[in-house]
């Protein structure tokens, strides 16, 4: 797997991700794995004064080292833990009031487009989708109400690069703005926004973070400390809190995260490189390879490419439906980043909620389907997938 040209990846970040998160003072009774702490509340001093937590809403040691971890990997000051991805977006979208207006990435996962057209713009936040592959997009759309700039980089589910700096170079030019990141699809492994001055970093931890597919989760991270105030006063007051337990099985999903990840990209190259010559396939949309319109962008702001890998197969709706009936070692489910591959049609599952003209005009259509490539063989997945289509569309 060739990394050539790619940002030089920081030799010690390997040793970050073991020990992000370890308390330096140790762990009870000299534990090496920071135990489970499920207590809801926590004892008082009699003068009326608390220790260092008080109760689970407002934090607990088990939060406290996921959280820790976060921002250590992120190369932030501060990191918060939510319930859930989308309720990380949600916390980031309440630092905004009525008459704020946020200037978005068009394509970028629907459950984000699905809560601000369901609550978001019920709260008075008005929302402009551009194509911020272009920065003037960006500052054609800006109004005197925008307060903030969200992008999603590489884009789910058509593989949308955006270029950060100039991101942030139009921000810095608009006073009172501030910018953020979704990098779920990337990770802080193979990205960290916050590096390129943006301002907040999105993450659901679902997805590479956790890296099992067995907790829902998100995360933000900030170098602002008032943003971070701001953000934990919302996490505190809404209880957008995962559980303790929760917490423990993404502290522990982390401590992989610089073993799985490269396992991810060299898998999705070899993936996506098969498909490419695939006669069953219209086009393949994965910023790892060379033919990718943004490659040479995406290499100058990352470390590399994750597993996500985005396909049009030849016909529509039929073929795409047998095409996930024959499939045996990619599952069909609507999540990602786990250690397991994962194929889903983006028009019935994460965008299902998005009105057909806006799923018209990205180009998200019934024969597109997006992979999660897992840690399998390689070359297992190249069959699997050769002999599905091969079933779906004919085996010439």
């Amino acid at each position: 797997m060739s990394m050539e040209g790619y940002l030089a990846q920081e030799p010690n970040f390997a040793t970050r991700v073991v020990h992000c998160g370890m308390a330096e003072e140790g762990h009870p009774h000299g534990a090496i794995v920071p135990p489970i702490t499920l207590s809801s509340t926590y004892k008082m001093k009699p003068s009326g004064e608390w220790g260092d937590f008080v109760y689970s809403r407002l934090g607990s040691p088990s939060r406290k080292a996921l959280q820790d971890s976060i921002a250590k990997l992120e190369d932030a000051e501060y990191g918060l833990a939510f319930g859930s991805g989308v309720s990380a977006v949600k916390a980031v979208t309440m630092l905004l009031g009525t008459g704020d207006h946020i200037v978005v990435s068009d394509d970028l996962y629907g459950g984000s487009t699905a809560l601000w057209r369901n609550h978001s713009e019920r709260t008075g936040v008005t929302f402009s989708y551009v194509d911020t592959r272009r920065p003037e997009n960006i500052e054609a759309a800006i109004t005197p109400q925008t307060k903030m700039i969200y992008i999603e980089t590489p884009s789910n589910p058509a593989m949308k690069v955006t270029d950060m700096l100039a991101v942030v170079d139009i921000c810095r030019r608009h006073p009172g703005t501030f910018t953020v990141c979704d990098n779920t699809f990337m990770s802080p492994y193979f990205q960290r926004p916050l590096n390129f001055g943006i301002d907040i970093v999105i993450e659901s931890i679902t997805k590479y973070l956790n890296g099992h597919s067995d907790v829902v989760m998100g995360a933000v991270a900030t170098n602002s400390e008032e943003l971070y105030k701001r953000l934990l006063r919302i996490q505190i007051d809404i209880g957008l809190v995962p559980s303790p337990f929760d917490c423990y099985l993404a502290f522990r999903g982390i401590r992989t995260l610089h073993l799985r990840m490269p396992r991810h990209m060299s898998g999705a190259l070899r993936v996506a490189h098969f498909l490419e010559s695939h006669p069953h396939v219209e086009r393949v949309l994965y910023p790892g390879l060379e033919s990718h319109p943004q490659h040479a962008l995406l290499k100058s702001q990352a470390y590399g490419c994750s597993g996500m890998v985005s396909i049009y197969i030849r016909g529509g709706k039929p073929e795409a439906t047998e095409f996930f009936r024959h499939l045996k070692l990619f599952t069909m489910a609507g999540s990602l980043g786990g250690y397991e591959s994962l194929a889903v049609g983006p028009v019935f599952s994460t965008h299902s909620s998005n009105p057909k003209e806006e799923l018209d005009y990205l180009g998200i259509t019934d024969n597109m389907v997006r992979l999660s490539v897992g840690l399998e063989d390689p070359d297992d997945l190249c069959a699997d997938l050769d002999q599905a289509l091969k079933a779906a569309c004919g085996s010439g």
